[in-house]
Parts: structure tokens; C-alpha cells; sequence
């Protein structure tokens, strides 16, 4: 067990490790930072934060020594860096882990390999193969780049076969998946968590609404038959199991509209959907990350009562800064800033939660509050 007073070590540096960073200090652990920038979400309530770029090996080497674990805040860390570290520290989720979450090819083969439902899809690594791949899997299809993908970015949709050139050229010749695409009952998200002595851990199943590919809302607990919430978790449980998991794990979902529940993405960290634990569980998934990896006990997931969760992207700010007292005049509304200095559009600059009687009340809250911030 890595006790409270101990240095925890974060790779990356965005709000994610903002927040566990929050959730680790509150539990009385000291938390250091590595990335390429300053003054980052994490580095401003973070202990110690160091600035060097990923494939800085000597660096990295020495970030590990002054500390107890490594964890991660996103996944697209050089291979190379947790190989650098993994000899001198304990590193959660494991690198294996990590290599296999972060290259959707790799992932898809690795949960179709093992039993776990996914849509159709196949790999394409050269122009040819993307049309044989359209053709096979049938379009409309979704066309993705296998690594560094992430809200909406790096995709393309086929409409034909007959795309595959402009797509293939598009998308920059690389590795691509194709994803036949279905149609859609709900978007869903199980975050669960794995301990050191293979405990398992999960809240209730998430529903989750995009605009413009990027997570908009997240409601709590998805408004699905027992049945669907039943299957996701064990799903859930059975991943975890297969990559000899530790940590906190995102599964995304697709419900299709002919009831099928299908593994969609894997996040090996904390995620946006689950923001709303911050406020509305007994144990947020943050702290939940600092328990698994410091081999504590797994905390309670219950969720105290129904919850939103809504996004707050740079768009808000075109107009100026937005009214927050507005917002916060709702009593049970909860403001997250990240401590972002630029607002662009698109980008995730914080996130509002409520809580309410119901699903429904809870959404309307937390809309309405989003909503004042313009007025």
C-alpha cells in the first residue's frame, strides 16, 4: 500500500489529472506533474510540475524517482516513456494496458479477440484495402485514424466505397478502422475501477449526448432496461479482468436501435462522463483512481442522488465572459473551472453539475444553469 504523505506521479497535465490532483491532496498524498507544458490544469494545484517533452527520456527517469506511482491523464504517451519508467516505478494502468487502449485497431482485434461484442469493423493500411474494406463492411461506415483520434477529429464517413481514395488521402495514408455504422438508440459509458487485489468497482451506467462529436451531456443512471445496464457492467467487469487491470477504466457504448449493446472506445483513465462523481457519488472516480493505484480499498459508487453533467467549451466565451452568477444563483448547481487560460472553441474550458429528484429535473437544471451563462 502507497500511504498518504507519498508522491503520486501524473503524465499529463490537462484537467483530468486537474481533478486527481484535487481528489489526491484532499487524501493527503502529494502529486507531481509531467508534461511539455507550464502552467497547466494539473501543475496549478499539483505539488510539483515538470516541463519536458514525453520522449525526454533522462527527464522521465528522473520525474519517476520522486515518486510511488505513476498514473496517466491520457493515454497518447509515447510507448517509449512508459518503458523508460516501468523498471524504476510502479506504473497503473500498466503500460501493456496502455498500449493496447491507445491504437483502435489493436483494440478492437484485442475485444473481438476475446468475446466482447464491438460493431462490425475492419482495418485498412493501405488505399486498396480501405475500398475492400467499405465494400466488405458495407456503407455507410465510419472511416477512423487508429491513433490520436479524439472527438470527432480524425474521422471521415463513407458514403461509398467509391470514396475510399478521398478518404484515404483525407485522413493522411495511415492506419485506418473502418466501423460499420448503425443506428443508434442511446451513447453509454461504464466507468469502473480495479484495484491492486482485484477488486472491482463500478457506477452506474452513464447516458451520454454529442454535439458536434464532442460529449455535450451526461446523465445518471442512463434511462436503459435493467437488462442493458446489467450486460454493460458485466462487459465492464470482463475487460478489466483481460488486461489484469488496475485503475479506473472508461468503456463507451453503443445501444443500437435494435436493442444491441456494443463496446465502442476504451479511455484507460478518468473521463469526461464521469465528471458528474465529482459531486453526485459517494466516491468520485478521481479519488477512485487514487485508491486503486495506492492499493487501497475501492470506495463506494453510489450515486447520492439522479445527476447532469454539462460541458462548458470556449464557445461560451465569444461574447465575453459569461455571467457565472447566473449559474451559480441555482443553488444546487456546481461550477468546475480548469484553469484554462485561452477559451477557443471546442475546447473543454470547465463543466457544471446538478443534481435533482429525478434524471429529468437534474437535466433541466444543469441546462438551464449552462443556459443563464449567456444571458
Amino acid at each position: 500500500m502507497i500511504v498518504p504523505g507519498s508522491a503520486l506521479g501524473v503524465l499529463g497535465s490537462g484537467q483530468l489529472g486537474r481533478m486527481f490532483t484535487i481528489a489526491a491532496r484532499r487524501m493527503g498524498y502529494r502529486v507531481h506533474t509531467f508534461s511539455p507544458d507550464s502552467d497547466t490544469p494539473t501543475g496549478q494545484v499539483a505539488d510539483v510540475e515538470v516541463t519536458a517533452p514525453y520522449d525526454d527520456l533522462d527527464a522521465l527517469q528522473a520525474f519517476a524517482r520522486r515518486v510511488s506511482v505513476v498514473t496517466f491523464e491520457f493515454e497518447n504517451v509515447p510507448s517509449a516513456a512508459t518503458s523508460a519508467i516501468e523498471s524504476i516505478v510502479a506504473v497503473h494502468p500498466s503500460p501493456e494496458a496502455l498500449h493496447i487502449s491507445q491504437q483502435r485497431a489493436r483494440e478492437k482485434q484485442f475485444l473481438a479477440d476475446r468475446g466482447f461484442p464491438t460493431v462490425p469493423f475492419a482495418v485498412a493500411t493501405t488505399q486498396g484495402e480501405l475500398a475492400s474494406a467499405l465494400a466488405r463492411i458495407g456503407t455507410p461506415a465510419i472511416v477512423k485514424t487508429a491513433e490520436s483520434g479524439y472527438d470527432g477529429k480524425g474521422q471521415q464517413v463513407a458514403a461509398s466505397a467509391d470514396e475510399a481514395g478521398r478518404i484515404w488521402s483525407s485522413l493522411g495514408a495511415r492506419v485506418l478502422v473502418v466501423e460499420k455504422r448503425i443506428n443508434l438508440q442511446a451513447e453509454l459509458s461504464v466507468i469502473a475501477a480495479r484495484g491492486l487485489d482485484g477488486q472491482v468497482a463500478q457506477f452506474p451506467l452513464f447516458e451520454n449526448r454529442h454535439r458536434h462529436h464532442i460529449l455535450d451531456l451526461t446523465t445518471a443512471p442512463a434511462a436503459v432496461p435493467a437488462a442493458v445496464a446489467a450486460q454493460a457492467i458485466e462487459i465492464a467487469r470482463g475487460i478489466l479482468e483481460a488486461l489484469d487491470y488496475v485503475g479506473v477504466l472508461c468503456i463507451e457504448f453503443f445501444l443500437s436501435t435494435d436493442g444491441d449493446l456494443m463496446v465502442n472506445e476504451l479511455a484507460p483513465r478518468p473521463h469526461n462522463s464521469g465528471h458528474l462523481t465529482f459531486d453526485a457519488a459517494v466516491t468520485s472516480q478521481f479519488e477512485q483512481q487514487v485508491r486503486a493505484i495506492c492499493g487501497l480499498p475501492l470506495g463506494s459508487t453510489e450515486l447520492l442522488r439522479p445527476a447532469a453533467m454539462a460541458n462548458l467549451l470556449g464557445d461560451l466565451w465569444a461574447e465575453g465572459e459569461p455571467d457565472w452568477a447566473a449559474a451559480c444563483r441555482q443553488p444546487d448547481v456546481k461550477l468546475h473551472l480548469y484553469g484554462k487560460v485561452t477559451p477557443k472553441p471546442g475546447r473543454k474550458m470547465g463543466h457544471l453539475t446538478a443534481m435533482g429528484r429525478t434524471v429529468l429535473e437534474a437535466q433541466d437544471r444543469v441546462i438551464s444553469a449552462r443556459d443563464a451563462l449567456l444571458r
